[in-house]
């Protein structure tokens, strides 16, 4: 490949990017926060669920009356995710498969292969759906909450991120950031007071779940972690 192929290639495949990627209102994930273009952060949560209906009358009221008063706590937006996608047993799999690989008895390594064979089955044919909850923490700076209509319309149309952007949010990230903290100990705290398990997403976890919501199909065929490998693989093909 000459010169000038390889300089083509790179510049297709960053026009490419940056026709798709500059249109998000993500900017990146830093110290376990999401980075918004406008300025804006935000702290990813992920909640755990419980069956209200199997629980009794005074646990049913207990969890409304906790849940009122975490909602009386809040003198900030918050924003409830729902998310739904095909179950992804792939690593439980994996530590089956290292196990009866290191089994020594006979008659259970085929137990076991064939427990693998079946359970693999039963998730793809059968179709099979988990939920998670997330809660989304918000905080940003003044300067993003009073944008007029011309404002918001001429940066929806010229979406690029602005190298004095960039350097304008590194200086209000501190100061941010430790609003953001204390507001995520507001939630988690309230919504721990109603029984439930709360795990703030650190910055892999984050961009995981991004990777998974705007790649649902490649997700699936194709962890993360392989993707990034792959890629790593292309671009030093190209240079």
């Amino acid at each position: 490949m000459t010169k000038k192929d390889k300089e083509s290639v790179r510049t297709k495949a960053k026009m490419k990017l940056l026709s798709t990627q500059r249109y998000l209102e993500i900017s990146g994930v830093h110290d376990d926060t999401l980075l918004l273009k406008n300025g804006g952060i935000r702290a990813v949560l992920e909640v755990s669920s419980v069956n209200f209906n199997l629980k009794s009358e005074e646990e049913q009221n207990a969890i409304i009356y906790s849940y009122q008063r975490y909602l009386n706590a809040l003198n900030f937006p918050v924003q409830i995710l729902i998310k739904s996608r095909k179950l992804d047993i792939d690593l439980y799999l994996e530590n089956l498969k290292e196990k009866m690989r290191h089994q020594q008895n006979e008659l259970l390594k085929r137990q076991m292969a064939e427990y693998i064979e079946y359970i693999a089955k039963l998730v793809e044919y059968a179709d099979i759906m988990e939920k998670k909850f997330f809660v989304i923490v918000p905080q940003n700076p003044p300067r993003a909450e009073k944008k007029g209509f011309l404002k918001s319309f001429w940066e929806k149309i010229h979406p690029d991120d602005k190298v004095e952007d960039i350097i304008r949010r590194r200086k209000e990230f501190k100061t941010l950031k430790n609003g953001l903290d204390e507001r995520v100990n507001v939630v988690t705290t309230g919504l721990e007071n109603c029984g439930l398990n709360v795990t703030k997403l650190d910055t892999q976890k984050t961009i995981e779940l991004f990777y998974q919501s705007y790649n649902p199909q490649l997700a699936r065929e194709e962890k993360l972690a392989q993707w990034i490998r792959m890629r790593w693989r292309k671009t030093q093909k190209i240079i």
